[in-house]
């Protein structure tokens, strides 16, 4: 499933990896911010959120280098790309 479907469906964590002032200008109502450079000491943390994980960022690269990270722990994840265009999604599950 990609990130709008499941979405759609309610299911899954969205996580936000950008750094936590790009956070607190906006971001995806309900996702948690767990910057990139702090993945790996919140893998715990991570393993415990509903899965799959839905990552997001600026533009999808730093969301896909946590998707590879997390994949290679064996954590169910997805890069979603941009939070803009999860946030979108989430708009059309609310409408």
């Amino acid at each position: 499933m990609n990130a709008q479907e499941l979405i759609a469906q309610g299911k899954g964590s969205v996580v936000d990896v950008r750094s936590h002032l790009e956070f607190s200008g906006g971001h995806v109502a309900g996702s948690l911010n767990i910057p990139l450079d702090q993945i790996n000491s919140k893998l715990d943390e991570l393993r415990a959120l509903e899965a799959p994980l839905i990552l997001v960022c600026a533009s999808g690269n730093r969301s896909g280098m946590a998707e590879s990270f997390l994949r290679g722990n064996g954590i169910d994840c997805l890069n979603g790309g941009s939070w803009l265009n999860v946030n979108y999604f989430m708009s059309l599950r609310e409408a």
